[in-house]
């Protein structure tokens, strides 16, 4: 018997720091940061709190995260979460959480306090990247 299981996350949130959009050896780009994600209650305290999610994007969103956005632009996120254990420089495993990306949309862009710019809806999808505009 098979068994149905389904792995998908969709997050809306800020970038918590201006993205790095690195390369891999086989010239693949990625961005790893983290969203931060507003709670929909308050605390004890009255106010509202946020949970940090890890995000990691390939290719054409990782160019477009990393060409577009900066620190506290809005953007929804869309895809799997996958943990993975990897040995730190102190010789010790590290067990890891993140959401892979495989949908983008960009909601809004700060500029600054005082100016909010936003942007029409992309959606970059992993198998769209062949497509010519």
């Amino acid at each position: 018997k098979e068994l149905c299981t389904m792995n998908k996350i969709l997050i809306i949130g800020r970038l918590t720091k201006d993205p790095l959009l690195k390369y891999t050896e086989n010239k693949k780009a990625v961005v790893r940061l983290n969203i931060a994600v507003q709670r929909p209650y308050k605390s004890k305290e009255g106010k509202y709190e946020a949970d940090f999610i890890p995000c990691v994007f390939w290719d054409r969103m990782a160019q477009t995260i990393g060409n577009y956005c900066s620190k506290g632009d809005q953007i929804g996120v869309s895809g799997r979460l996958s943990t993975r254990i990897y040995i730190n420089n102190q010789n010790e495993k590290v067990y890891t959480t993140e959401l892979i990306a495989d949908a983008l949309t960009l909601l809004g862009r700060k500029r600054n306090r005082n100016e909010s710019v936003f942007i029409d809806e992309i959606f970059c999808k992993p198998e769209e990247s062949s497509v010519k505009f």
